[in-house]
């Protein structure tokens, strides 16, 4: 598709008008079907108009603001499941799969759940032991 101004040469009205190419702007102007809106005259001719960068470039840019917010918006609901859960569960830092498995086989009694680091492969050992847990990103404070 392709967007002209048109002018009328019998009024000087100009208003735009969408055409499938070039070409067909031609071959409709041939056979006298492109007409002004204003006066019905067939007097119409194509103006100079100047390509739309600016507003591909406002897309480019609308889409970008847009993946930055979204990504904002989940960095600040990660940050606030991090506030929930060093206020509600203990850190036990790197000795989470002790610490977890201490609580299953309730070899340890706790109040308050834990929280901490394990490296894949030991939270799927958890996991095929029946230990349910659970995996979230975690973003240091130091990031932005």
């Amino acid at each position: 598709m392709i967007k002209y101004k048109l002018i009328c040469k019998n009024c000087k009205n100009s208003f735009d008008s969408w055409f499938s190419s070039s070409k067909e702007f031609e071959k409709l102007k041939k056979i006298k079907l492109i007409n002004c809106n204003f006066c019905n005259s067939i007097k119409v001719v194509k103006s100079l108009m100047a390509p739309n960068v600016l507003n591909n470039l406002d897309k480019n840019s609308n889409a970008k603001n847009k993946q930055e917010h979204k990504l904002k918006y989940f960095k600040n609901k990660i940050k606030r499941y991090q506030k929930f859960i060093k206020n509600n569960l203990e850190y036990v830092g790197d000795d989470f799969s002790y610490e977890a498995r201490s609580i299953h086989y309730n070899l340890k009694k706790k109040t308050k759940g834990i929280y901490g680091k394990a490296t894949k492969e030991q939270v799927k050992e958890l996991n095929d032991e029946g230990i349910e847990t659970q995996t979230i990103p975690w973003i240091e404070d130091k990031e932005n």
